[in-house]
């Protein structure tokens, strides 16, 4: 995604629909809160609900720019030195929803500033994601799409 604006982009988001995986499984209620470090890099706190466990699930990371700070391209961890990809497939011209593609296709999110989704918006967001290989019936969903 380019031109990308950070500055545009920080703050909470929650998560609409995601791939399954093992990192976030069972959880439901998911945002990401994005911030800058003093270092230049992106803060990332994830939170979600584990309703079998009855207790939230936070997981801090950083991010940083893989190329320059206009392209929504960057590595993420949250283990140490070990990094994945976070790129932005999809981003509206307001900031407020977002397709975002892991290091490969298996790993994907719908990301918004607010729950309450059109279902037009959400079908674009999963066109784009088709079109890049990811499979329409594949994404589980938090919260639903309405018109």
């Amino acid at each position: 995604m380019s031109p990308f604006d950070l500055n545009k982009y920080l703050g909470e988001w929650h998560e609409i629909a995601r791939l399954d995986h093992r990192f976030e499984k069972g959880l439901t209620q998911v945002t990401a809160q994005y911030s800058l470090r003093d270092d230049g890099g992106v803060s990332v706190i994830n939170r979600g609900f584990n309703a079998a466990e009855q207790r939230w699930n936070v997981a801090e990371g950083k991010a940083y720019f893989v190329e320059g700070t206009d392209v929504g391209r960057l590595k993420v961890s949250f283990f140490g030195p070990f990094y994945g990809g976070y790129n932005i497939a999809k981003l509206d011209d307001d900031y407020t929803l977002a397709l975002v593609v892991g290091p490969t296709t298996d790993y994907a999110w719908l990301l918004a500033r607010t729950k309450d989704q059109s279902k037009t918006d959400c079908d674009l967001y999963i066109q784009e994601a088709e079109h890049i290989g990811i499979d329409r019936d594949s994404w589980i969903w938090l919260q639903p799409c309405t018109d």
